[in-house]
């Protein structure tokens, strides 16, 4: 053993030990982010060439106008390369792409392509730099989720923007978190994992998978809810509440007011 106590001696020992220590961490982290997960890095290769093909063509007939001929941006719109499928098929599933004239930038609009188109694209743009994937069925799926902590996750993370109920509300230089009311559970999923325009990006260590999939679960629980109580006014909260009260009760002070007054002119 004297030969290790010699090697521990000399000045470059220290050295090899914070180099084979920063390899070990550096072997298990690439461990535990390898591809599988959601937002996990696309896999082109298990994609048919038809499919990147008829992906391609869509995309320079549809899109390289703005994003440029290989996704790399220009001046009318930033580079697609590495936002993933996930990015392309909220996007367009929505109707925020391709870009329309009508209504704001964030508010959802009529879908130009069809599911299957979608995809295609989608796929053709993870195959120029990854990035998260599209969640299947089963990574959105709400059998046996917690509403409860989906409540508690929504309320934390979510409500500032859009609202307890998911209605929406206006946001900081003239942007807004759009209404949740018509979308998909896959949709909210690859919004949580890209975050589009203003939103955050939730990955997989802020909001686990299971998490992101309570959210879900109370988000399309709440659309559900009846309004025990009449109308429901948007259900954005006390304030078109008391304003539909005030003035609702002003109108009867001033009708009670006019009839009193009409009643003496009468006697």
């Amino acid at each position: 053993m004297s030969w290790i106590t010699a090697l521990r001696r000399r000045p470059a020992a220290g050295y090899a030990v914070v180099l084979l220590g920063l390899v070990t961490i550096g072997v298990g982290y690439g461990a535990l982010t390898t591809p599988g997960s959601p937002a996990s890095a696309a896999t082109p290769g298990t994609v048919s060439p038809q499919t990147l093909a008829a992906g391609q063509e869509l995309f320079v007939k549809t899109c390289a106008t703005c994003h440029g001929m290989n996704a790399q941006g220009t001046s009318l719109a930033p580079s697609l390369v590495g936002v993933g499928a996930a990015a392309v098929d909220f996007q367009m599933s929505t109707g925020r792409m391709p870009g329309k004239d009508i209504g704001p930038e964030m508010d959802r609009k009529p879908v130009t392509f069809t599911p299957a188109q979608i995809h295609a694209i989608a796929d053709y743009v993870a195959s120029l730099g990854g990035g998260p994937t599209i969640p299947s069925a089963a990574q959105v799926s709400t059998a046996g989720a917690n509403t409860a902590l989906g409540q508690s996750l929504f309320i934390t993370d979510c409500a500032q923007c859009h609202n307890f109920d998911g209605a929406g509300g206006a946001l900081t230089y003239g942007k807004f978190a759009p209404a949740l009311t018509e979308s998909t559970p896959t949709q909210i999923y690859e919004a949580m994992l890209t975050g589009p325009e203003a939103m955050p990006v939730f990955s997989d260590t802020t909001i686990t998978p299971a998490q992101k999939r309570d959210i879900i679960d109370y988000i399309t629980r709440l659309r559900a809810e009846p309004n025990p109580g009449g109308f429901s006014l948007g259900r954005i909260g006390p304030v078109t509440e008391g304003l539909v009260g005030f003035i609702g009760g002003i109108g009867v002070l001033v009708f009670l007011a006019l009839w009193i007054t009409m009643k003496r002119r009468e006697s």
